[in-house]
């Protein structure tokens, strides 16, 4: 299986100035080729693909203004164009937008193959560099494993960072166990589980607000192009950095234990994108990373051998009583805790939604029923008629949000 380890580096002052100028360069290449393939397009109506920017990467180097092409190693110059490529196809596919112009505030990165580098006795020799890339080893690679690509990247906070890609053949599937749990993910608390446990949200950008808040004032007040307003703009990036290695860091630790302790984790797929669109949840939506819960826990169960089941985004599992399978009309998002009029049993808000959301789920590992649920149902007995909905047929479980009324034949 296809893995990438990540880890600091420490560049000594040759190397630093070696890996920005190749950084620098990939950038400019990339971003000449984007302008060159937009041009085409809007001018001739023509499409450019790889070949011919690799052709026009060659005459560029004859340029008397762009000789610096030449100092640098070529190999991430051409990874610059594939990942352009990569790109456009993404974007005619419609998996993604219009590809954008790099720029050089951002950091950048730089994709070195294995005629670029040189592995020896665990050491990392890049091209043009004759020494050593000194990483701080925080974990050891598999043993027998050698990296196929490297990738040096710089991020806006100044730090340095290596990826290395390999082919790690150890099974590192775990034990199976016969727990499953059913995750409902949320604001106040991150993740409440059906076996009532609920973990709190570390709301680390809300940690930082105010130092953060101060920061980009105090930039927002500096010259353009002057000293002090990179100085500002390093502090502003290194406090985002500090929020971003905060919330990864719980993630991690989160969805490893998950994976650990449960054989089936149930979650519903959320839009988080378009979620985030609600003005006034934009910010606590986005601190929580619920996207970035979920991926992590989809590449770690393939790593280990566990289920995930995704059920779809429309399901009531709030709104449904897990006693009696009734589902209300409305349930305001400040209603946390709420009486089932049908039954009369008493429902925590997260709580009952996880509960369904695993009664939801947990059959699909069983049967691999299609997980599209009719909104709509109200009625039904117990738990048991929240799992017979997953029974159904395709056709019968798929209807839109918002059903348009028909107007009346004449």
């Amino acid at each position: 299986m296809e893995k990438a380890y990540r880890y600091r580096v420490y560049p000594t002052t040759e190397q630093e100035q070696i890996l920005r100028r190749t950084i620098g360069c990939v950038r400019l290449v990339f971003n000449k080729a984007l302008a060159a393939r937009t041009e085409a397009w809007y001018e001739k109506q023509q499409r450019v693909d790889y070949v011919q920017t690799s052709a026009m990467l060659t005459q560029w180097k004859k340029v008397d203004d762009l000789q610096f092409l030449n100092e640098v190693s070529c190999v991430p110059l051409q990874q610059g164009l594939r990942h352009l490529q990569t790109a456009f196809a993404n974007f005619f596919a419609g998996r993604a937008k219009y590809p954008n112009f790099k720029k050089k505030r951002s950091g950048g990165s730089a994709e070195f193959t294995k005629s670029a580098f040189r592995w020896k006795d665990g050491q990392l020799y890049l091209a043009k560099c004759s020494e050593p890339l000194p990483i701080k080893w925080s974990r050891q690679l598999p043993k027998g494993c050698e990296p196929s690509t490297i990738t040096v990247k710089l991020d806006p906070s100044g730090r340095w960072f290596v990826s290395l890609r390999i082919n790690d053949p150890k099974d590192e599937t775990m034990r199976e166990r016969d727990s499953a749990v059913g995750l409902d993910v949320g604001i106040s608390s991150l993740v409440t589980l059906s076996t009532g446990e609920k973990i709190a949200n570390p709301k680390a950008f809300g940690a930082h607000y105010r130092k953060l808040r101060r920061a980009q004032k105090s930039l927002s007040r500096k010259q353009k192009g002057s000293r002090n307003r990179e100085r500002a703009r390093l502090k502003v990036a290194r406090i985002h950095a500090k929020i971003s290695d905060t919330r990864t860091d719980h993630l991690h630790k989160l969805t490893t234990q998950l994976i650990r302790e449960n054989q089936t984790i149930v979650v519903e797929d959320l839009a988080v994108k378009n979620m985030v669109k609600n003005p006034k949840l934009a910010r606590a939506i986005s601190d929580a990373a619920w996207g970035e819960l979920v991926r992590q826990l989809e590449y770690k169960a393939k790593w280990y051998g566990r289920n995930l089941v995704k059920i779809d985004r429309w399901f009531p599992s709030s709104k449904r009583c897990g006693n009696c399978g009734h589902v209300v009309d409305k349930l305001p998002l400040n209603v946390r805790e709420w009486d089932c009029p049908n039954c009369g049993a008493h429902h925590d808000r997260d709580l009952n939604a996880a509960e369904n959301i695993l009664a939801v789920g947990h059959p699909v590992t069983v049967c691999g029923a299609n997980i599209r649920p009719d909104r709509h149902e109200s009625k039904g007995g117990a738990v048991s008629a929240v799992v017979r909905q997953t029974l159904k047929a395709p056709w019968q479980l798929r209807k839109t949000r918002k059903g348009k009324k028909q107007k009346p034949k004449s």
